[in-house]
C-alpha cells in the first residue's frame, strides 16, 4: 500500500464529497483544491491550475510554469510514496481527455508518474481512443462513467506481465468518476489485484458553498 501517513486518505467524513467513490475504495491524496475559487486562492489552486494548461500554450510564457508543476508533482509523490509499495505497484495514469491524435493531448499524468525516477513501473495500462470534453472544462457535463468506460480500453501490448498492485494516477479527484471507470476496466482485466487511487488534491467546496453530494448515505 502507498503511505498513509504521508497521503491523507478518504474516508467517511468526506467520502461524500466524491459521488462515485464507495467504502470499498482506497483513495489517497496530497492537497485539497479549493472549488468556485480561482489560482489566486491557495498555493493547491494555483498548482492545479498551471498543471492543467492546455498544450496549445506550449510556445508561450505560461508553458514553464506547467513544466515546473509536473516536476514537483513528481518530486511530491516520490517523497510521499511507500518505496516497497513502489517496488511492486504498477502506476497507471488517467487518460487525457483527447485522444492521441488531438492538437490537445495533454501527457501530464504519464509525465508526472515518469518523472518520480527509480525504477518505477509505469504503464499506460489505460487507453482512451477517443476525445471526450474535459470534465474541468465543462462542468455541468462532465463525462458519465459509463461514457468514460465505454471510451477506455486496456492496451493489451503493456498488459504482460500482469500487474501486482495497481495504482490509478490523477491529478484532482472530484465526482470520482474516472477513477470508477478505469477501476471497472482495470479489475475486469486483473481480478482480484488491489488496486488504489493517488491524487495530487482532492476538490473541496469553500464554506459558503455547500457540496451538492453533502447530503448521500452510503451503503456499507
Amino acid at each position: 500500500m502507498p503511505d498513509k501517513n504521508r497521503f491523507q486518505e478518504i474516508d467517511d467524513s468526506n467520502r461524500a464529497d466524491h459521488y462515485h467513490l464507495t467504502p470499498g475504495d482506497t483513495c489517497l491524496y496530497l492537497f485539497e483544491y479549493t472549488s468556485n475559487r480561482d489560482y489566486s486562492f491557495s498555493k493547491t489552486n494555483q498548482l492545479i491550475a498551471n498543471l492543467k494548461k492546455r498544450p496549445s500554450l506550449r510556445n508561450t510564457n505560461q508553458w514553464p510554469h506547467k513544466v515546473n508543476e509536473m516536476r514537483r508533482c513528481s518530486q511530491y509523490l516520490a517523497k510521499a510514496l511507500n518505496p516497497e509499495w513502489l517496488k511492486v505497484a504498477t502506476l497507471v495514469p488517467v487518460p487525457p481527455s483527447k485522444a492521441k491524435d488531438h492538437p490537445e493531448y495533454d501527457d501530464r499524468m504519464l509525465t508526472v508518474c515518469r518523472g518520480i525516477g527509480g525504477d518505477v513501473n509505469v504503464r499506460e495500462l489505460v487507453m482512451q481512443n477517443v476525445s471526450l470534453r474535459a470534465a474541468h472544462e465543462t462542468p455541468n457535463d462532465r463525462p458519465s462513467v459509463e461514457e468514460l468506460i465505454e471510451a477506455y480500453a486496456i492496451n493489451e501490448a503493456l498488459a504482460d506481465p500482469a500487474p501486482q498492485q495497481i495504482g490509478i494516477f490523477d491529478d484532482v479527484l472530484t465526482a470520482g468518476s474516472h477513477y470508477r471507470a478505469m477501476h471497472s476496466v482495470l479489475s475486469a482485466r486483473f481480478p482480484n489485484v488491489p488496486i488504489a487511487g493517488l491524487f495530487i488534491a482532492r476538490r473541496v467546496f469553500p464554506p459558503e458553498v455547500q457540496s451538492p453530494f453533502a447530503e448521500l448515505e452510503w451503503e456499507t
